[in-house]
């Protein structure tokens, strides 16, 4: 059991038969009254985003979620194949699952599977990854503005804002969280 007191970032817990997950937190100790926890919750099963306020005592169940990393291997319409590294078997998952999750990952990219109670609810790309730049505008000499980007479009397809230095063809390094240009690889 885990109290309300201890929530983190990233926490899973049971409660009122759901999943979720904390997204944010925020410990309120008014000046009259007793203290709360203010949540950003996400149900981690269908992805709504609710606002739940608890008591520090409060106690919910922790939600044990296994993560198996596996193999993206391709896509067929609104099926999603992944192998898995250990038996090779090929795992269909539907798109409505996967949202976002595949935007910076390509064919053969390692990705982690997220399961509970036997089924899979979402997926968890690298933090991670390196891309080629298929298109973008050339950067000009003087267009030296501090944090000036342009539009790059990537070899998955995903379109992302990046300096004026960057070329076609480059390697780039990109947080997938945050969907950001890091470095040149």
């Amino acid at each position: 059991m885990i109290s309300a007191g201890d929530f983190r970032n990233g926490l899973t817990f049971e409660y009122e038969g759901n999943v979720y997950q904390v997204i944010e937190f925020q410990h309120v100790k008014p000046g009259k009254g007793a203290a709360f926890v203010r949540t950003k919750l996400r149900d981690i099963i269908n992805g709504t985003i609710v606002e739940k306020t608890f008591r520090p005592t409060d106690k919910m169940p922790r939600a044990h979620i296994e993560r198996k990393d596996m193999e993206y291997s391709y896509n067929d319409g609104d099926l999603y194949y992944f192998m898995d590294q250990e038996t090779f078997e090929l795992i269909p998952i539907e798109k409505s699952l996967i949202g976002d999750s595949l935007k910076y990952i390509k064919e053969n990219d390692a990705v982690r599977i997220l399961i509970y109670k036997g089924s899979v609810f979402g997926i968890e790309p690298p933090n991670f990854v390196e891309l080629k730049i298929i298109e973008t505008e050339p950067g000009f000499k003087g267009d030296t503005a501090q944090g000036a980007t342009k539009p790059a479009t990537l070899e998955t397809g995903a379109t992302i804002h990046v300096p004026l230095f960057i070329n076609e063809g480059d390697v780039i390094r990109i947080d997938t969280r945050t969907g950001e240009y890091m470095e040149r690889a």
